[in-house]
């Protein structure tokens, strides 16, 4: 390529960067101005189209919303002012009780029978029903306690301990197996009732003639540390009368074949 052609070349290249350079038309840019003009008009119209139709809904949206969190503030407040109040009247149940006033506390938990909190609804009902327990009162004794065991809505634990006291309460009425069905899912050990449930089932057993149950069972509960010291002590008594020693150490038990037999029948007996 000769020097000409180069000079001619670069000649082009400079025109042609020149011509980006160039200022835009006049027309153009009024164009331009125009369409943006109109997009934004169009975006406002938008804008008002969308409050039209949707404000209100969203306007009302937001006055639920605000109302749905007063409401739960007032209904927190209220709550807890009414558990302050059911608080004062379990307290006055307590001192009416220590004071032997049984006729006092029956009154202040006549509130409390009802109440929304599940604790308070629950012991004013098993407070009921010991009271007329006390007064020897005890046909609504039992009632008390057997509407405490079909309430599903209050705790497990309630509704076992009034099933306890009703079984205690009816001890003498009930037949022996009856006894057995309603407490024998109670009277195994690690159960907070295992004492005063075992206890009753075992008697069962021997007002059916089955000291080969009753024996065994005696026998774990005078071993068992959570089961209150006077029922050990009489279970300890009745078991020796079955003839098992139920102060003999693990070792001892390991090693005697008699010890063995019971556990197995008194396992036997609880699988049945």
């Amino acid at each position: 390529m000769n020097v000409p052609q180069q000079v001619a070349i670069l000649k082009e290249a400079q025109l042609a960067k020149d011509d980006k350079k160039a200022p835009e038309p006049q027309g153009d840019r009024s164009e331009q101005v125009f369409m943006q003009e109109v997009d934004a008009a169009v975006r406002e119209d938008d804008l008002k189209n969308f409050g039209y139709r949707y404000g209100i809904w969203i306007g009302l949206g937001l006055v639920v919303a605000l109302a749905a969190l007063a409401g739960w503030i007032f209904y927190n407040n209220n709550l807890q002012e009414e558990s302050g109040v059911r608080s004062e009247e379990y307290v006055a149940a307590i001192d009416s009780m220590k004071r032997n006033n049984l006729d006092g506390a029956a009154s202040a938990l006549k509130q409390l029978e009802n109440a929304d909190q599940i604790g308070y609804r629950a012991s004013a009902r098993m407070m009921q029903a010991n009271i007329a327990l006390e007064k020897q009162d005890l046909k609504a004794a039992i009632a008390g306690y057997k509407t405490i065991v079909a309430d599903k809505s209050l705790p497990q634990p309630f509704r076992d301990l009034a099933l306890v006291r009703q079984t205690t309460a009816e001890f003498d009425t009930l037949k022996p197996q009856e006894i057995i069905d309603r407490l024998k899912p109670l009277a195994v050990p690690g159960n907070p009732w295992f004492g005063s449930a075992g206890e009753m089932v075992a008697l069962s057993y021997l007002n059916m003639e089955k000291a080969d149950l009753a024996g065994p069972l005696f026998a774990q509960l005078a071993k068992d540390d959570g089961v209150p010291p006077t029922i050990r002590s009489r279970a300890l008594q009745m078991a020796g009368i079955q003839g098992i020693d139920a102060v003999e150490s693990d070792l001892d038990e390991e090693n005697n074949p008699a010890a063995e037999e019971a556990d197995t029948a008194a396992s036997e007996g609880e699988a049945n």
